[in-house]
């Protein structure tokens, strides 16, 4: 069965636009998913929105957002009054500009989706577009009410389509300043970065997704097939903590280059005798 476009419209650049549908690209739906259940009675729990002075519980009519402007003091927002500051949507990807790939920070990506043709009748436009974008090793900025909230969306060629990419809000990112600040700067240098550099290299790989597997995800699945199956869940005793060690020493073991120990000296007034073990045991 064919996917279920999430939002279909129109992609325009200047006077040029097509149909498009657009798809999610990842989702989590097929992760296990958990309900609460009492344990005394095998019950499924509901939640239920309670008055946090009276205790007693509240319908959802009478359920409205509100915003604290202090201590137990909120600006009500009616729910007309919410909808009237959606923006209004004219179904239309409207690209403003075209950036080089190099210059997007990544750091600003959020969800990606597949951008498609909409209908048989925009295909030719949609290719144009495409292949443009291909052949100036460039992607598009364009904006669009998303699910209730303008968004702007990095679109790129993606083998016979194009993948949109919703963009964090710049007040959504933090400023790396912030994480780094305490960071000290130092300089590597000599043995320790050419160690570095030879670990890198004897690690050098592809990037293949199916091989890095979510192994929680794993667990559960075999959680509960244990539990279906009656069979014993094992406990898990916590692992103890590696102990500090060198980091010089650390890089050798890591590049394979950890020295053998000398053999003890022979010390003086040793018998001869002695010597034929010694050599067996080294």
């Amino acid at each position: 069965m064919a996917p279920r476009a999430n939002w279909k419209g129109y992609l325009k650049v200047a006077e040029l636009s097509c149909p498009v549908s657009l798809y999610t690209a990842a989702s989590t739906s097929d992760r296990i998913a958990f309900h609460t259940i009492n344990r005394a009675t095998g019950h499924r729990v509901m939640r239920q929105f309670i008055d946090s002075d009276s205790g007693k519980p509240v319908e959802k009519e009478d359920q409205v957002k509100g915003y604290e402007v202090g201590s137990n003091d909120y600006i009500v927002l009616e729910p007309d009054e919410v909808a009237a500051a959606v923006p209004e949507s004219d179904k239309t990807l409207n690209v403003e500009a075209f950036v080089p790939m190099d210059e997007i920070d990544d750091l600003y990506f959020d969800k990606p989706y597949y951008l498609t043709p909409g209908d048989k009748h925009g295909q030719e436009a949609f290719a144009l577009i495409r292949e443009g974008l291909k052949a100036k090793k460039v992607a598009a900025f364009a904006q669009t009410v998303l699910f209730r909230r303008v968004r702007t969306l990095l679109i790129r060629p993606d083998d016979a389509g194009l993948l949109a990419t919703t963009l964090q809000f710049n007040y959504a990112v933090r400023s790396a300043k912030e994480a780094f600040d305490d960071v000290p700067e130092m300089k590597i240098k000599g043995e320790m970065l050419e160690l570095a550099k030879h670990i890198i290299d004897t690690k050098h790989g592809t990037f293949d997704p199916s091989k890095y597997t979510d192994r929680y995800e794993s667990a559960l699945a075999e959680l509960v097939k244990a539990k279906l199956e009656g069979k014993a869940i094992p406990v898990r005793k916590p692992q103890k903590s590696e102990k500090v060690v060198d980091l010089m020493q650390a890089l050798r073991e890591s590049a394979g280059m950890t020295a053998k120990k000398a053999a003890p000296k022979k010390a003086a007034g040793t018998k001869a005798k002695a010597e034929p073990a010694r050599r067996k045991a080294s």
